[in-house]
């Protein structure tokens, strides 16, 4: 099995799924047991700051608190994901074959964001997208998706409103030339 972990999945316009409309999601895991991905460009009507309260961690870092969350998919809402480029060791940080990104799901990542010490730069996430074994794969060969290598540019450094397009254009396709419906000859 060819794994797609450390990739982004790139919705096609067809996408029949309101949850993954016009999405990118970066696949953290992928394997003969499912996949794990974090949707990157679907900002919530919150700032990191809000999670940081919620948490109890005092702000002194206020760049970092007016940033936006994001809805990383629509698999356990309230759990929280921080996309980063550092090496620093954190208690949780899954495994991946990306060196650039790696993804903490632990506490003291967020502690260390407040105070002014952590990672720069970061996506932080709410939820995830799952798939149970096969499920991406059927996916796949049905044309939902697009897939391209991950790019850390696109993750930390692209308007979110600009990543959809820009993941395709990795993979040299014009997403907007793409059309939501297909016919038969």
């Amino acid at each position: 099995m060819k794994t797609l972990q450390d990739h982004f999945l790139i919705a096609m316009p067809a996408m029949g799924d309101p949850n993954f409309n016009s999405t990118v999601t970066y696949l953290c895991q992928h394997s003969e047991e499912g996949a794990l991905g974090i949707i990157i460009n679907r900002p919530l009507d919150i700032q990191v700051g809000e999670v940081f309260r919620q948490l109890a961690l005092d702000i002194v870092d206020q760049d970092q608190a007016d940033r936006p969350v994001f809805g990383g998919g629509p698999v356990r809402p309230g759990m929280g994901f921080v996309l980063h480029q550092s090496d620093t060791s954190f208690e949780t940080t899954l495994e991946t074959v990306n060196t650039q990104i790696k993804v903490t799901i632990s506490k003291d990542i967020l502690g260390s964001m407040a105070r002014g010490d952590g990672p720069e730069p970061t996506l932080v996430a709410l939820g995830y997208a799952g798939w149970e074994a096969g499920q991406l794969e059927s996916e796949l060969a049905a044309n939902a998706w697009l897939s391209a290598p991950a790019d850390p540019a696109i993750v930390f450094a692209t308007p979110f409103q600009d990543r959809w397009a820009a993941s395709a254009a990795l993979i040299g396709v014009d997403i907007s030339m793409l059309t939501s419906y297909s016919g038969h000859a």
